[in-house]
């Protein structure tokens, strides 16, 4: 039984994906990754009747997170992200924490790589990746904080061992669909192969 509903918006100008999620029950709501506008996302908020109570940052990147304050001043929806990130936050997470919404319980996957305090969210059988991974393709591994042998385990061990049934709904829209199935990602990213972590370090930095 579906017991919560997903809205998915494309915001701003680096194809960024900000995500709704309304717990059906109680009309609880909470937005995932407000980008550089999350007043879309409050609009559909608003057209189902919910309340946004809850802001999660899957990573503090900017384009991630640049709406957090204006959009918590104006719900009053606590922010909560990994307990590495460095933006202002109500609600530090760590991994395997299960975070109430109305009757729907999301879980807390820390899947640091791309960066240290890299998240991902589940909520029944939907998977908010981020920037860890996207539809064909996964997140960038050269950047300053960026940890190639952290994404190993985050994809290759943590993600592929998740439930092939689940969603996966990206931080960007950078794939042939806005969303796909893990068992197909599983299948035909290949991100997602398996490699042992040597492997897996040669094909990310191309040495």
């Amino acid at each position: 039984m579906t017991t919560t509903r997903i809205i998915q918006q494309r915001i701003g100008p680096m194809q960024n994906f900000g995500y709704l999620i309304i717990d059906l029950a109680t009309g609880d709501a909470a937005v995932v990754d407000p980008s550089f506008d999350a007043r879309p996302l409050q609009r559909e908020a608003a057209a189902h009747g919910a309340r946004i109570t809850l802001i999660l940052n899957t990573h503090g990147h900017r384009d991630h997170i640049d709406d957090n304050q204006r959009l918590q001043a104006e719900t009053g929806a606590r922010i909560a992200a990994h307990t590495s990130a460095r933006q202002v936050v109500d609600l530090r997470l760590a991994d395997g924490d299960r975070l109430p919404l109305g009757q729907s319980v999301l879980e807390v996957l820390h899947t640091p790589g791309h960066c240290p305090d890299a998240c991902c969210f589940c909520v029944g059988e939907a998977l908010f990746t981020g920037d860890t991974l996207f539809v064909g393709e996964c997140g960038r591994v050269d950047l300053p904080e960026s940890d190639v042998d952290a994404m190993h385990q985050s994809l290759i061990v943590r993600l592929r061992g998740l439930d092939d049934g689940l969603t996966v709904y990206p931080g960007h829209d950078y794939g042939p669909t806005p969303s796909a199935r893990l068992g197909d990602e599983k299948a035909t990213n290949y991100t997602l192969a398996v490699r042992d972590r040597e492997a897996f370090r040669r094909f990310m930095t191309g040495t």
